[in-house]
């Protein structure tokens, strides 16, 4: 009973922060010029050109990246947009930094912790490779499908002691309205499968989906599901598919506030 009177606090809260009240409280002139200027010079270019830099010396690059998957270099930019998905000589659902930890492993590296800045920045690069394809997960895949529906799962079920989930913030009947100043939108028709990594200019760095993911648990009080958990991994396939399903292109790196 307290957890349900507190999410209906938190939703006639929501209820009151109507987006009507004006643009400003998304975003002040300030910040909108900022946002304005990085859509042309995106910080995040940087760290996705140090990123195939890396993915190059230490990995060998999309040759090796081909390899590894079992597929063409022409073949590659369509695969990589149906990430996170099976692999079946990994035997999971896994994340594009799962794969390159995985190749380091097969090469005699060490691995790269997957919440590190040199991981974001190689993750970046190779999704990056997919930029213009729609995201392509194959829920006719039984893996995948579950993962979807795990995902899914994940996304809805309400944690901690506030009772709230991911949906709590991105249903419908909330959509548009605003928190902590900002918009809170439609992960489908933002894209947001679709344009992370991404620079946070909150964060002054690059940041990945699961990392973000991270951000908003710790925020509502959630406990925080590791990154590259298996539960975490779900979540992104079901975000990417929800931009799938909205036919949004890959552009990476996004800008985020």
């Amino acid at each position: 009973m307290k957890k349900t009177l507190l999410s209906l606090a938190f939703l006639s809260t929501m209820a009151m922060l109507q987006l009507n009240a004006g643009e400003q409280f998304a975003m002040s002139d300030s910040d909108r010029a900022m946002y304005k200027e990085m859509l042309e010079n995106n910080p995040a270019d940087i760290y996705v050109e140090e990123g195939g830099e890396m993915f190059e010396e230490n990995l060998g690059g999309e040759e090796a990246l081909a390899k590894f998957l079992g597929v063409s270099e022409k073949e590659l930019p369509k695969y990589i947009a149906g990430f996170p998905r099976y692999i079946k000589k990994l035997g999971n659902v896994v994340g594009i930094d799962q794969v390159l930890q995985a190749m380091q492993v097969e090469q005699g590296k060490k691995k790269t912790k997957l919440k590190s800045g040199k991981m974001f920045s190689m993750l970046a690069y190779v999704k990056s490779l997919a930029n213009d394809e729609v995201p392509n997960i194959d829920t006719t895949e039984p893996h995948e499908k579950e993962a979807y529906e795990l995902g899914k799962k994940t996304f809805m079920t309400a944690r901690g002691g506030r009772g709230l989930s991911c949906n709590s913030c991105h249903s419908a009947d909330i959509v548009g309205q605003v928190l902590r100043t900002q918009p809170l939108p439609d992960l489908g028709e933002v894209a947001s499968g679709a344009t992370w990594p991404a620079y946070r200019m909150t964060k002054s760095s690059l940041r990945t989906p699961q990392r973000r993911f991270q951000g908003c648990m710790k925020n509502a009080l959630l406990k925080v599901i590791p990154i590259g958990s298996k539960e975490m991994v779900a979540l992104e396939v079901y975000v990417t598919k929800l931009a799938q399903e909205k036919g949004k292109k890959i552009a990476i790196p996004g800008l985020k506030r």
